[in-house]
């Protein structure tokens, strides 16, 4: 008998969880709450329980003999979702609300890293907007504004001027934007450099890295436009070389691992590090509680080994393995509704897309209309994915299926993958 899981979540990073989590073998069944009707097309059970509801996820788990659930997004790890299933006896793979406050509070996490050396951007906290803003005139831009708390990956503003950093300030402060996310807000020096993405299973002490990705935040071609959850990947990421990824490893992802535990809040699940590689070496922009979405959909196709059994083997306290194809590249596009990031207008049809066995597609934001056609329901809508022996094959074949589809009502990027070339 193989083991059934519950993915918890209802993204295109849920899903390529789930599916990652299908290929392994070790797995029999696996349903994903609530998920989403696109997911049902690879056989992946769904459920309609919101991830906010604990007590029925807890219920759904005893009731039909589960065996772990795989906490996919960032909010139920910060309301404590993990202690609530240890609490009722029940294993789940993702940080306890005590550990996941690294990406719960950017103030947290700041302090933690001042505390133990660890590199990122200079930076100050507050709590009040004429100190903020007084800060922000007298340090000049460019200037990285971020809301404290969750805002969806929205809540930060890089500012190349003055101006655009005291507006990012009236809209936390003043207007609330971002409701209880903004009763604090963390000011950063600018970093100057290419990002990309560090992820790595934790088991509380030891840490298993993952090949490194690099998203794309800006909602337009050439990194224009506004911040967005993220519009397209890639991994490997050849601009970033073998060295530096090795350094982040020994400065930043073991330091924070052992910090974590050294101070009775250690971490279990998935430790996302949002790096920089600047001039004087890898910096943290952020740290994650949590796989990261889209990076998800092009790092997790890339495992060989089964997942699974990698993170029973973590659950249970023996070692995991976990192996990587380094061969290929995967590259993956997000289709979004038109007007995302801020004002999503929804109901686009969603073509049927066809896809070779080297490709997939990982659904988000969609839902069944009443004639059973599923339709956009949200800001980002799927996301297609390829793997090809190099960066430019891969960006030819995904963008010879998306450019050749009826996208009515949603947009894309065309240029994912472009700062590999340059």
């Amino acid at each position: 008998m193989g083991q059934k899981v519950l993915v918890i979540g209802s993204g295109a990073r849920e899903h390529a969880i789930a599916h990652a989590l299908q290929r392994g073998g070790s797995v029999e069944e696996v349903t994903v709450a609530p998920g989403n009707p696109g997911m049902e097309l690879d056989g992946i059970r769904t459920t309609h329980i919101a991830e906010s509801n604990h007590a029925a996820l807890i219920d759904f788990m005893k009731d039909n003999g589960y065996d772990w659930a795989f906490v996919g997004p960032e909010v139920p790890l910060i309301d404590g979702l993990v202690d609530d299933f240890a609490a009722a006896g029940l294993k789940a793979f993702g940080p306890d609300k005590a550990a996941a406050q690294i990406e719960g509070s950017k103030d947290f996490a700041k302090q933690l890293m001042e505390r133990h050396g660890i590199p990122t951007a200079k930076y100050a906290t507050f709590d009040a907007l004429d100190p903020a803003v007084a800060y922000v005139r007298e340090h000049g831009a460019p200037i990285v504004v971020k809301a404290d708390g969750l805002a969806a990956g929205k809540g930060v503003t890089v500012a190349m001027d003055v101006e655009t950093a005291v507006a990012a300030l009236d809209d936390i402060f003043i207007d609330h934007r971002f409701g209880n996310a903004g009763a604090k807000v963390v000011i950063e020096d600018f970093l100057e450099g290419q990002e990309f993405s560090l992820m790595s299973f934790v088991n509380g002490t030891e840490f298993w890295p993952m090949p490194i990705s690099q998203d794309h935040k800006r909602a337009y071609d050439g990194d224009k436009g506004p911040n967005t959850g993220g519009m397209g990947a890639y991994s490997p990421v050849p601009q970033i070389p073998q060295s530096v990824v090795d350094e982040a490893i020994e400065t930043i992802v073991r330091p924070t691992v052992k910090a974590m535990a050294d101070e009775g809040t250690p971490f279990t699940g998935i430790l996302y590090a949002g790096l920089i590689a600047t001039a004087d070496g890898p910096k943290v922009i952020e740290f994650n509680a949590r796989f990261g979405d889209p990076e998800t959909e092009v790092v997790l196709p890339k495992l060989t080994s089964d997942l699974a059994a990698g993170i029973s083997a973590i659950l249970d306290g023996e070692t995991p393995e976990f192996t990587w194809d380094d061969d290929r590249v995967t590259l993956g596009v997000v289709l979004a509704s038109d007007g995302y990031p801020t004002n999503v207008v929804k109901g686009a049809k969603i073509p049927t897309i066809p896809v070779d066995e080297d490709s997939h597609v990982y659904y988000a934001g969609v839902s069944k209309n009443e004639d059973g056609e599923l339709v956009a329901s949200s800001g980002r809508v799927l996301f297609v994915e390829t793997s090809a022996p190099t960066i430019k094959d891969a960006q030819d074949k995904v963008y010879a299926v998306i450019d050749a589809l009826p996208t009515d009502g949603m947009f894309y990027r065309h240029d994912i993958g472009f700062k590999a070339l340059k």
